[in-house]
């Protein structure tokens, strides 16, 4: 005959001591009434993804486009927190600190890789996060004011020798891509260009058209409207090939700095010792998400070449630009302020 308290503890007429015993057992019939947590249930409530800066930039719109399609195809509502502060690192260790269940995601800003050469960080860049997905890869284009005499790489490397630390160049803050881009270009080409950092992107490119500054590593969207005008002059581009946006601007690479690539990116992570079918559902849906026609031209639109790959494939891409990030803090002696 089946227990007619399954889930409870039988009624009784406690003693003082049978009611100690009876609050362990009490507790321990609880937890076995539980249903068992597996990856078969997941998701069985809403997901959050993490994004450690302030709402409208690039990072936010990326995490947005994606929590828009994968909340419908997993069934459950995905939103999207902000949590700047600290570069990045305020966010990005609070998904590295919470329950490795797959409720918890983040997308980090593009400096991610960059930080751990730049702060002491809370967390560990590679054990306490899981790879998910690569979401997109964001090259930048080499823009110089039009009063610049130079009209390719070669002679702005040849410009920059003849007068060393009088070519400026402007970042959009320390240790950011733009920065770091500045800093390889130097290390490579053996100039010395003078760095000068903002608070953002906006305020360097609105230098740069005033003629404040000479030269900037800027992101595609900021710069095509400028480019297009005839306001700044493109003299490449700091990706592997050519963009379809700017088909007639060649690469560092082939245009006078062999070996010279920046490449920006967004990939989504979750904490480290999430169940590896939790990556794997959540990379699935990713993975078929970001090969939809409109969700590529939305990333496209915002200079975003769209992702994909195994999370394998993104730790990898990750270990390798840390290192390479590394040695150039090392070698330009980069410090935040």
């Amino acid at each position: 005959m089946p227990a007619r308290y399954p889930c409870t503890v039988p009624p009784t007429t406690p003693t003082p001591t049978r009611r100690r015993v009876l609050r362990w057992t009490g507790a321990a019939a609880a937890m076995s009434c539980l249903p068992a947590w597996s990856a078969g249930n997941y998701p069985n409530r809403p997901i959050k993804i993490v994004v450690p800066v302030a709402a409208g930039g690039g990072t936010d719109f990326a995490a947005r486009l994606l929590a828009d399609k994968l909340g419908p195809a997993l069934g459950q509502p995905v939103i999207v927190e902000n949590r700047p502060g600290g570069a990045g690192n305020l966010g990005a260790q609070l998904v590295a600190e919470s329950t490795p269940d797959g409720y918890t995601l983040v997308m980090p800003i593009t400096s991610f890789p960059i930080n751990p050469s730049l702060y002491k960080l809370g967390f560990d860049t590679v054990k306490d996060f899981a790879p998910v997905v690569l979401v997109g890869t964001l090259p930048l284009v080499l823009v110089v004011h039009p009063s610049v005499a130079a009209r390719d790489v070669k002679e702005l490397i040849q410009l920059a020798k003849t007068a060393p630390q009088s070519v400026t160049f402007a970042n959009s803050g320390t240790g950011t891509t733009a920065h770091l881009a500045g800093e390889l270009f130097n290390h490579m080409a053996g100039t010395r260009m003078l760095g000068v950092p903002y608070k953002g992107g906006g305020p360097a490119m609105s230098d740069l058209l005033g003629g404040h500054v000479q030269v900037y590593f800027s992101t595609i969207p900021a710069a095509l409207p400028h480019i297009q005008a005839g306001k700044v002059r493109a003299l490449a581009v700091t990706g592997t090939a050519r963009l379809p946006d700017l088909p007639q601007i060649p690469t560092v690479d082939a245009s006078g700095l062999p070996g010279f690539e920046v490449t920006a990116w967004f990939g989504l992570f979750a904490p480290g010792r999430t169940p590896p079918a939790v990556i794997q559902r959540l990379h699935s849906e990713l993975a078929h998400i970001l090969a939809m026609p409109d969700v590529q031209q939305r990333l496209a639109n915002h200079g975003v070449i769209p992702g994909g790959g195994t999370p394998e494939s993104l730790r990898d891409f990750l270990a390798a630009d840390m290192a390479k990030w590394s040695r150039v803090v090392q070698v330009a002696g980069v410090q935040v302020q």
